[in-house]
């Protein structure tokens, strides 16, 4: 799929019209200031992961980099409001405060675990004060649930970058559960903040109406992309809603066996364990089709 001009025109918005401001926008993303050059001229394409960079650094989603809406109808599922981070672009040095901070908090808690995480200790990481971090986030609650926000963020984003270009239904499943395994770095400092919410979800029915909304958002991307699958005849017809029912359990429990070291399990393991229940159970003409 070819990269538009209004996605460049976008891209540019972001950086302010100052001098060495692109030099700083390319550094903060981490590609060559010449690179991101050629990308604004169109003589050369972003990659998915710079688009995620980019939205990250500059508070945007890539569905609105790409779409031009937040909104838009994508080849994933859009996150409710409530699952959405409070941050947003404009707001100059708060902003980028805010975004740090959270993002110091967040690898912490994937880190260290959120019992174990106080407001000093974001604050002493952060360099500043704890007036500051109780100025952005009220309480240690709010830390985590905009912890978990950050998570929906990264992986909506990830997956609009990675999934658009991709027609096929069956290359586009076998793709996003590539997308969420738990692979050592930012994947898996995912998963350990999730496994933190479902724990604290578990004991505090406060969380619950949040995190639902947070989770409702994979699941309902995997749910569509099984429809149009169907629709293109890859799939077999079963209920959507059905399989990804099984297929979204499945992939949390093997990925809770990655995560606490159950002997025999890794990320490689739990990959062909996925692609042989999407092959038997969901592809047209799989071995377990009556």
């Amino acid at each position: 799929m070819a990269e538009t001009e209004d996605l460049r025109t976008r891209v540019r918005s972001l950086i302010p019209a100052k001098p060495g401001a692109q030099r700083e926008f390319a550094r903060a993303i981490g590609i060559d200031e010449t690179k991101l050059s050629k990308s604004l001229k169109g003589t050369r394409r972003f990659s998915p992961h710079e688009l995620v960079r980019i939205a990250e650094y500059a508070g945007v989603t890539v569905n609105w980099l790409l779409n031009g809406s937040d909104d838009a109808v994508t080849v994933t599922a859009v996150p409710a409001p409530a699952a959405r981070s409070a941050s947003a672009p404009g707001e100059g040095g708060r902003t980028e405060r805010r975004r740090h901070i959270l993002e110091t908090a967040w690898e912490l808690i994937a880190t260290r675990g959120y019992h174990h995480v106080r407001i000093a200790d974001i604050a002493k990481a952060c360099g500043t004060s704890t007036a500051t971090i109780h100025y952005h986030f009220p309480t240690r609650e709010e830390v985590l649930n905009e912890a978990l926000r950050r998570n929906v963020k990264l992986a909506f984003d990830r997956q609009v970058a990675e999934l658009h270009a991709i027609d096929n239904a069956h290359e586009r499943l076998v793709r996003l559960v590539e997308l969420q395994l738990p692979a050592d770095g930012l994947l898996r400092d995912e998963w350990s903040v999730w496994l933190q919410v479902w724990n604290e979800s578990a004991l505090n029915p406060a969380m619950r109406e949040l995190y639902w909304d947070s989770y409702d958002r994979w699941f309902d991307t995997i749910a569509m992309t099984i429809r149009n699958g169907q629709e293109q005849g890859v799939f077999r017809k079963r209920d959507p809603r059905e399989i990804t029912t099984q297929l979204s359990a499945l992939i949390d429990g093997l990925g809770i066996q990655v995560l606490t070291g159950k002997p025999g399990s890794s990320v490689d393991s739990m990959r062909e364990h996925l692609r042989d229940f999407i092959d038997r159970n969901i592809v047209h003409g799989g071995q377990q089709e009556p």
